[in-house]
């Protein structure tokens, strides 16, 4: 909702739309969100975390490094799987 909440804030909606989803097959990592069409992945989310995803990633077109999702983090849930 609080995604929802800065859509409304920005005037964007009906420009952008905040969805609802089960843990994008990553649950093992927290809180998961993507950002489209840019494709960005987001894990260990929390909501003090939503301002600036959507500052920087909704707004300004451009990945939050902090909380990116790359090579290691999809290494990482694999060896939590226990596929290394």
């Amino acid at each position: 909702m609080a995604f929802v909440k800065l859509i409304a804030e920005h005037g964007l909606k009906g420009e952008v739309r905040a969805n609802k989803s089960g843990c994008l097959d990553a649950c093992e990592l927290g809180a998961t969100v993507v950002v489209y069409p840019e494709g960005y992945w987001y894990t260990k989310v929390t909501l003090e975390d939503v301002p600036e995803i959507f500052q920087k990633s909704v707004l300004g077109d451009d990945p939050l490094e902090r909380l990116l999702a790359g090579e290691e983090t999809w290494q990482r849930l694999d060896e939590i799987r226990g596929r290394q």
